[in-house]
């Protein structure tokens, strides 16, 4: 049977996730999680959560869904200790760190892998049970005869969405976010910078639309046909969503799971019916229907992207076009009435109208605030509606939200539910925390004498076509990196195509997404190569290092493996297990900081490490091209930044029109012992002005004009230290709250006139 699992992105949404009948929940913790602007469990809440849910016969997973910095670790460490005192059923893992460790240390703790992870093939989940993964969470951009082949030949569990919002970017492969300002979705850190609404260029004039936001997946009418595959777990994603949305979508699969055996059509009718109440997003099925893999790359665009809706989610209500002062009764009744497990956001909240919607949200009513500089959404339940002497209406919202923010509807209170409670009342019982455990130093790999004879110090220059490689050779690299991708590889595969450096110079770069169709397909033409004389590739996929190994193992010829930048290394602990796959080099992920690269990688080791120090990287990458009517290659948004689309057979990419570049650096990269540095022209052609303009930047160590550090200088914009801003704003509240208490006390004593009998003469 099938598993049903919901989100619980606080106390209120697992009860209505465990009321209406889910097998198991997954829930975030305030570190380590790929959700960090939502509420999130305390200590004492998860543990008392973990308590209760085994009591129901029911299960409960903790994501610790994003990647870790080296500095990091201990803490991660200590993390997973108490998380393996604590029990839960298992983690939803997407740092290859995590399973490094938890080999070493905690080997009984249960693994999933994340759809961060990028599974798509059967390939990529068997590498991964090989080291103890119980169960992958697909990727999303998979139909459903792709989804047939890998559960025929997986070796683990498959879990996979079938309800809920989804990112247009391949899953785990999005920088966007990052770029922008260091928030890295791969953090937890989403801004949702592809909802942003942006001004497109047309041959006949500027247009402006969403049109990277895409709809909900809905799977519902899926469900027999994925049950009878054999599908392990059925997701709901929404740990940002109200708990009434969790309800009602749960009701709904339950039905459909439970009923669809007796009345297939019946069943899905009744389902739809109650997923009416989800004030969400428009639906799609995204990659289903489709007769091949060419038909879903040509359409799957018209069926996900909605270039009219808005980012938020829900019904639109307008924007905050006034705020004033909450009555101090409704914020002192507020905190009265606290679970605990309410966000910051949710502990104060102030007056406003909300003008420009249909509709006027009453008490009881869930709405979600989507501010309007981008930093983030919260949900929050109606308390108090005021009519004022103008007639116009002032409800409650959350005091960190402002004007101008926009306002959703999720649900309304006559489609709310009270569930009962899973957690027990007195939470006094439940202490554990982490402690201050040390963790064991990790040296990595040793380098041998003459191992790395692949991998020559000096500039590295990566292709996307052949032709770009005689272009290349203006820096004098002394290896070529050309993507395999459907332009190059017929003239590879061809084994007439010149080349301007010899075979065992030039490394083949694969492409991140590895299908079932394709892994069987690029197995045989990795081989014809490796017959052919290439020796060394770049995986940028799981899936790459078991197809590689099977033709290692079948002909018998050394195969050079290197990470590439999207399988992120950005701890010793991640490249440790990397190393324990064959891989022998590392390209730096995009995302990287000079701190951090400096930190995971010790002097001695440094020589395995290709450093990019130019490139237009793919901010995001989607597996389809895009719609004949997005007629535009460039794109800006509201700040007047520039983006490039390309649109191909190969997916469509978007990336900055201003280029990342270290090429001032190189020298001092050179002195920190990172010799072997990265030209990067994937999807741009090589023009004369470009030679030119690298080359001098790098000779005079002046920065060209108009560019990107990326996070170089200041590291990743830091989840810990938005808890730790979040907690100094709940205490200066709190202190705020209690001196105003302390002066009126003090002013009401002071004003109080003393009794005085008789008549005034």
């Amino acid at each position: 049977m099938s598993e049903l699992l919901a989100p619980a992105g606080n106390i209120e949404s697992l009860d209505a996730a465990i009321g209406e009948g889910a097998d198991a929940v997954y829930l975030g913790l305030k570190s380590f999680n790929a959700r960090m602007r939502t509420a999130n469990f305390a200590w004492n809440q998860f543990e008392a959560a973990v308590s209760a849910v085994h009591r129901q016969g029911k299960k409960i997973y903790v994501t610790v869904n994003t990647v870790c910095e080296e500095n990091e670790t201990e803490r991660l460490y200590r993390f997973l200790s108490y998380l393996n005192k604590v029990k839960p059923d298992g983690l939803i893992v997407q740092d290859f760190a995590i399973i490094r460790m938890c080999q070493e240390f905690f080997p009984d703790m249960e693994l999933h892998a994340s759809t961060q992870m990028n599974v798509e093939s059967a390939a990529a989940a068997n590498i991964l049970a090989k080291d103890g993964i119980k169960r992958v969470v697909l990727a999303r951009e998979l139909g459903l005869d792709e989804i047939r082949a890998i559960k025929a030949e997986a070796n683990t569990e498959l879990e996979m969405f079938v309800h809920g919002a989804i990112c247009v970017s391949e899953s785990g492969l999005c920088l966007f976010s990052s770029y922008l300002g260091g928030k890295s979705a791969n953090r937890g850190m989403c801004t949702q910078a592809c909802r942003r609404f942006y001004k497109a260029e047309y041959p006949e004039g500027s247009k402006q639309g969403y049109y990277f936001s895409p709809c909900d997946l809905q799977l519902i009418d899926h469900i027999p046909d994925l049950m009878e595959v054999g599908i392990d777990s059925f997701k709901i994603e929404g740990r940002m969503k109200s708990a009434e949305y969790v309800g009602s979508v749960v009701a709904a699969y339950r039905y459909v799971m439970d009923h669809w055996k007796e009345d297939k059509k019946g069943a899905i009718a009744a389902g739809k019916r109650m997923l009416a109440s989800d004030f969400a997003r428009s639906k799609t099925d995204y990659w289903y229907g489709f007769k091949d893999l060419n038909e879903g790359v040509e359409k799957a665009g018209e069926k996900i992207l909605n270039p009219d809706q808005a980012g938020g989610t829900g019904i639109y209500l307008g924007k905050v076009s006034a705020v004033k002062r909450a009555p101090a009764a409704l914020n002192a009744a507020l905190r009265e009435t606290s679970s605990g497990g309410e966000s910051v956001d949710e502990k104060e909240v102030q007056l406003a109208i909300i003008s420009g919607g249909s509709y006027d949200p009453d008490p009881g009513d869930s709405i979600r605030l989507h501010r309007k500089d981008d930093t983030g959404r919260v949900s929050h339940k109606v308390r108090s509606v005021e009519i004022d002497g103008k007639g116009k209406r002032w409800l409650d919202i959350p005091a960190s939200c402002s004007v101008g923010d926009d306002a959703y509807l999720l649900q309304i209170k006559s489609m709310s539910k009270r569930y009962q409670r899973v957690l027990p009342n007195d939470l006094t019982p439940f202490r554990k925390q982490p402690l201050d455990e040390k963790l064991p130093f990790l040296d990595l790999t040793p380098i041998k004498k003459g191992e790395l004879n692949f991998l020559p110090e000096g500039v590295y220059v990566q292709v996307s076509s052949l032709a770009d490689a005689f272009q290349a050779q203006a820096f004098h690299p002394v290896r070529l990196i050309a993507e395999y991708n459907s332009d190059t590889k017929t003239e590879l595969l061809s084994g007439k195509t010149v080349l301007p450096l010899s075979k065992k110079s030039v490394i083949i770069s694969l492409d991140p997404f590895c299908a079932p169709e394709q892994e069987k397909t690029l197995q045989s033409e990795l081989a014809h190569l490796v017959t052919d004389g290439f020796f060394t590739f770049t995986v940028n996929n799981i899936a790459h290092i078991e197809i590689l190994r099977r033709i290692q193992n079948e002909s018998g010829k050394q195969i050079n493996m290197i990470a590439g930048s999207y399988l992120y290394t950005f701890n010793r602990w991640a490249v440790s297990w990397l190393e324990n796959q064959n891989i022998e080099a590392f390209i730096m992920p995009y995302e990287n900081s000079k701190k951090n690269l400096e930190a995971t990688f010790d002097m001695q080791v440094r020589q395995r490490v290709i450093v990019p120090v130019f490139a237009y990287p793919a901010l995001f990458r989607i597996r389809f091209k895009l719609p004949e009517n997005y007629g535009f290659t460039y794109m800006s948004d509201k700040e007047n930044e520039e983006f490039k689309i390309v649109s191909s057979a190969d997916g469509s990419f978007v990336m900055p029109e201003m280029p990342f570049s270290l090429l001032d650096k190189t020298d001092r990269l050179s002195q920190a012992g990172f010799k072997r540095l990265l030209i990067d022209f994937s999807r741009i052609k090589i023009s004369k002005n470009q030679v030119k303009s690298v080359t001098a930047s790098m000779i005079k160590k002046q920065p060209l004009a108009d560019i990107s550090r990326f996070n170089w200088k200041d590291g990743f914009y830091s989840a810990r230290q938005i808890e730790e801003f979040k907690a100094g704003n709940e205490r200066a509240k709190a202190e705020r709250l209690s001196q105003k208490q302390s002066t009126a006390a003090q002013s009401n004593g002071r004003n109080k006139k003393p009794h005085r009998s008789g008549k005034r003469k």
